[in-house]
């Protein structure tokens, strides 16, 4: 195995996630050609019998090409455009997108790229408190400085943390998802830190860094809007429980953000 996509076949699994869940079968985590499943103490043959039935009518049905309004009815009435689109054929067009951008690859090279620390994940959280901040289009975005944690899913894993630069390679990659989401609606490439605007446009928030036109706290609201944060920690983490702030999970800190710069 040499990590090149094959030419004449290729099944992606985001599709085979959609089948098993209108067939009962649940999917924990799903990456571009590969599914986990898991299997607790109570699972019975019954059950994951199931499991090994669905996978052998996907097959049947991919040989067949049988259309999506018949194999996939309640994910068709969501996305009506792919009615008439058979199942091999689907499977064939998101394989051929994943290889013309060699994803897999890309996928790999945006962690293992320089991560370059422009400033403090702390200083990156004041600049966001004290609206210091502004909202980049993706072709923008090279260079700039985060503001909010950037996970892509899959892999689930964070690429970049607050105050790390976008670099080439990462950008890249958030153009192709990009690209992707608006060509194959419903099997979206899901990116923590991404939005989309009511416009269609798809941004993220970086800090300003002494960017012209974004207006300055005036003089002593960085000290007002610190008690404030001070206050704020205070009675969302008494010093009772000291270690409540760890424990909290990041999508609180990050909604505690968001509230801190309105």
């Amino acid at each position: 195995v040499d990590g090149d996509f094959a030419d004449d076949i290729g099944i992606p699994a985001a599709i085979v996630t959609k089948y098993l869940a209108e067939h009962g079968v649940i999917v924990e985590k799903c990456g571009l050609y590969s599914f986990f499943i898991m299997f607790t103490i109570g699972i019975t043959k019954g059950r994951w019998n199931t499991l090994v039935t669905a996978l052998q009518q996907f097959k049947d049905d991919y040989d067949k090409n049988q259309p999506l309004w018949k194999v996939l009815p309640e994910f068709v009435q969501k996305n009506p455009r792919y009615e008439r689109v058979g199942l091999k054929d689907l499977c064939t067009q998101i394989h051929t997108v994943y290889k013309q951008n060699d994803v897999a690859r890309l996928t790999t090279e945006m962690y293992l790229s320089d991560m370059v620390p422009a400033m403090r994940p702390a200083d990156a959280f004041a600049k966001m408190a004290h609206r210091e901040i502004e909202r980049v289009p993706v072709d923008a975005l090279e260079g700039r400085v985060t503001a909010v944690l950037l996970t892509p899913y899959p892999p689930g894993i964070p690429l970049l943390i607050p105050g790390e630069r976008f670099n080439a390679t990462i950008c890249s990659y958030l153009k192709f998802a990009r690209e992707f989401n608006a060509g194959f609606p419903g099997f979206e490439t899901d990116i923590h830190g991404l939005v989309k605007g009511e416009d269609g446009a798809i941004t993220s928030i970086a800090s300003a860094e002494r960017s012209p036109g974004l207006r300055r706290p005036r003089r002593g609201a960085r000290s007002r809007g610190s008690a404030r944060a001070k206050e704020r920690l205070i009675s969302l983490y008494p010093p009772s429980d000291p270690l409540g702030y760890k424990r909290k999970a990041a999508t609180e800190v990050a909604a505690f953000s968001c509230s801190l710069s309105r």
